[in-house]
């Protein structure tokens, strides 16, 4: 069974989306210096396709929910993921966030347009430091450009979570 702690809205999460964050405890990989170590016991309330649904109807104008963790039991969480596009009044786009450094399996490719993968080291940063080891990978994109030719590959844009100088 799947446990969430938190589901909040953010815009910084996905890029170019209003994500619906849901933060899913027992995470396996425990990151010595995780900053989301609450997450790393089995707490929290029941996340199924019924309390998913609640989660989102609550949430008016999100356009994709993203799933921080779920690994420990990668059944139910396929289970909601499928939920997600089967929406008959908007056919969510769907993220995870693993803590995994292995490149997910396709029948769970197959449910995502977004994936981050990588364990959290501080040495190396998260997601908007140019050093991290973590990366972001977002379905028949490259940058801003769509690429219809190649819609179910998985291309890296975690440059995107880069500030650059002309950023203020």
């Amino acid at each position: 069974m799947l446990k969430y702690t938190t589901a909040q809205v953010t815009f910084s999460e996905v890029p170019d989306e209003i994500t619906l964050c849901i933060e899913i405890s027992n995470c396996p990989y425990h990151c010595p210096e995780c900053h989301s170590k609450h997450l790393w016991n089995d707490v929290g309330n029941e996340l199924n396709i019924e309390v998913l649904q609640e989660l989102i109807d609550k949430n008016k104008g999100i356009t994709c929910i993203c799933f921080m963790g779920g690994d420990s039991d990668l059944e139910t969480l396929k289970q909601l993921m499928f939920s997600c596009h089967l929406r008959s009044d908007y056919p969510y786009k769907v993220a995870w966030y693993t803590g995994s450094d292995i490149f997910p399996s396709d029948d769970i490719l197959d449910l995502l347009d977004y994936v981050k993968i990588g364990p959290y080291k501080s040495e190396c940063g998260a997601l908007d430091n140019p050093n991290t080891n973590q990366r972001f990978y977002a379905r028949g994109v490259t940058g801003l450009k769509k690429m219809s030719a190649h819609a179910n590959m998985f291309y890296d844009i975690t440059d995107r979570f880069w500030k650059n100088d002309t950023d203020s």
